[in-house]
């Protein structure tokens, strides 16, 4: 899987997770058509945007190793991003979010590793090696900037997802997939594929649900990291990389008809369409002004709340997230219940499957997913009529409130959950906070109803006032089989018809002859301008639409 790949440590320690996202570049495969087309772009971009690209830009290309003549490599970007602290990787088109976060908390860049093809060449969908090395790459030269690049991944990794969220992605992945698709000919039957997509992601799109924070925080890095402009409302320069590899927005998007807005922490509410030119822009004074917005919006999430709230999104999110109680001890699996009193403080949650426990990061020993294979439950709180809390009890008090180990004890939160069975052992944390109690024989009822019985094993009673933070994802990421799904949509590879090898063929051809005059520092002979000529003329016969080829030709002619 990591051919290929020039070794960079920020790599090596990725978790397998992660690198279970990587692929080769497989840098034999880009035709010289696509050469050609990566130096369109870049011709074209770098004259425009070294007047109106942040500062950084220009910089950040020579120290990122990319280059206008040639689509870069994983091997070579990775050997010179290595002197700023960075690496990159090759993926295969979108990757879930909450992954794409990951590997920027890690600061790896991640890379999809096709190029658009020659009709989307002003903007495609689709992520793509223009877009990702020539976008997002440049602006990390800047320390400021990277900075907030490698914040964000950390925070946005944490942000919990819903059910729409995964709907979305999976849509828009196969929008750009079926765009970005290469036929051999004119296909009618992909136009209509590429209809019904564009249609889903639409709908999804108009679609009312109550925003989760993945969406919230996906809002935030697209109107700063994908389409930010920073500097005045009425003198903004262009750093975001869905600006910086678009010829056609970074131009009309610096027009009056683009509404500039200051950018605040009212981005995060504010929708976009992947598929349309922005009708309006966010212009933040400065990067820091990002990482100030960044943390105004991570101290409403859960991960920084907790609470029943913080649990409410994990429970609707039906995918593995994590809770942290008030002794440090966390909770990872798939939650499906909670009960809270008439203050909304939660006093009971509980998971279904495979679940795990850990304390700062670290899977807590023998309580991994093989003893908690089928769930895990436990009640909070303080105890009735005791105004010390269990946490809070050092051995003395345990004793004066009759906890003594290997005797039966009972005992009922203020929340009226009883608690009656055979106490084993505790464990307390670092800190010498009691975080964890465990009983045999034991039975957990609340009004009527019993939640835990002596038949159900072992319980492993939590220990915590109260949930501190939620977020997405294990606390201990070794706990769990961290597979993520296979998306069903793939990529699909190019299909040419002879006669789109033959145009291939000619590309080729004019590359090998700049490289030559560049090389021997010569211009062309006669024998080579008239063979030129000669393909020139066909190309305006038999493929008149290959506007970039005859450009080419006509540059090294000129």
């Amino acid at each position: 899987m990591l051919q290929n790949i020039e070794s960079n440590p920020l790599i090596d320690r990725l978790p397998p997770h992660l690198k279970q996202f990587i692929k080769p570049q497989n840098y034999e495969l880009y035709t010289a058509q696509d050469q050609a087309v990566w130096r369109h772009v870049m011709q074209r971009n770098v004259e425009f945007l070294s007047k109106v690209a942040h500062g950084s830009y220009l910089k950040g290309l020579e120290k990122t190793g990319i280059s206008i003549e040639e689509i870069p490599s994983m091997y070579g970007m990775n050997r010179i991003l290595k002197e700023i602290g960075w690496a990159a990787v090759a993926v295969d088109g979108f990757i879930p979010p909450a992954a794409f976060m990951e590997f920027q908390a890690y600061k790896i860049l991640v890379i999809a590793a096709d190029i658009r093809k020659l009709e989307n060449i002003e903007y495609t969908p689709a992520p793509d090696i223009i877009h990702e090395a020539a976008g997002h790459a440049p602006i990390i030269a800047s320390p400021d900037y990277a900075e907030y690049l490698r914040r964000f991944g950390e925070i946005g990794s944490k942000a919990i997802s819903s059910a729409h969220d995964h709907q979305m992605y999976e849509a828009v992945r196969q929008l750009s997939i079926l765009k970005e698709t290469r036929t051999a000919v004119h296909d009618a039957q992909l136009d209509q594929q590429i209809s019904i997509a564009e249609e889903e992601v639409e709908r999804l799109q108009n679609k009312k649900v109550e925003p989760s924070e993945m969406s919230l925080i996906r809002n935030l890095h697209w109107w700063t990291v994908e389409y930010g402009l920073v500097g005045t409302l009425d003198d903004p320069k262009i750093y975001g990389a869905g600006l910086l590899s678009s010829i056609g927005e970074s131009k009309s998007c610096l027009e009056p008809e683009v509404e500039k807005r200051p950018y605040s922490i009212d981005a995060a509410y504010q929708d976009f369409d992947i598929t349309r030119k922005q009708p309006h822009l966010y212009v933040t004074p400065d990067f820091a002004r990002l990482s100030e917005v960044l943390e105004e919006f991570a101290n409403t999430m859960a991960v920084r709340k907790g609470g029943h709230r913080g649990l409410r999104k994990l429970i609707d999110s039906m995918s593995l997230g994590t809770i942290e109680l008030s002794t440090g001890l966390q909770v990872s699996g798939v939650f499906t219940r909670m009960i809270t009193n008439e203050d909304n403080e939660v006093v009971f949650f509980e998971t279904t499957g495979e679940s795990a426990l850990a304390y700062r990061e670290k899977e807590l020993i023998g309580h991994g997913i093989s003893t908690h294979k089928k769930g895990f439950l436990s009640p909070l709180g303080k105890l009735k009529g005791i105004s010390l809390a269990i946490e809070d009890m050092g051995p003395r008090d345990l004793q004066a409130y009759n906890f003594y180990d290997n005797e039966r004890i009972e005992f009922t939160y203020e929340s009226g959950i009883h608690v009656e069975g055979l106490n084993v052992t505790g464990m307390r944390n670092l800190n010498g906070k009691l975080m964890l109690i465990q009983f045999v024989d034991c039975t957990v009822t609340y009004k009527d109803e019993v939640l835990f019985t002596p038949q159900d094993g072992m319980l492993h009673l939590a220990v915590g006032k109260e949930i501190v933070s939620a977020y997405a994802g294990p606390a201990d990421y070794h706990s769990f089989d961290l597979v993520y799904h296979e998306s069903d949509t793939k990529t699909v590879k190019p299909v040419y018809t002879e006669k789109q090898l033959v145009v291939h063929g000619w590309y080729e051809k004019v590359r090998r002859f700049r490289e030559s005059v560049k090389t021997n520092n010569t211009v062309l002979n006669d024998d080579q301008i008239n063979e030129l000529t000669g393909i020139l003329n066909q190309v305006e016969k038999e493929f008149p639409d290959q506007w970039l080829l005859k450009d080419e030709i006509n540059e090294l002619l000129t």
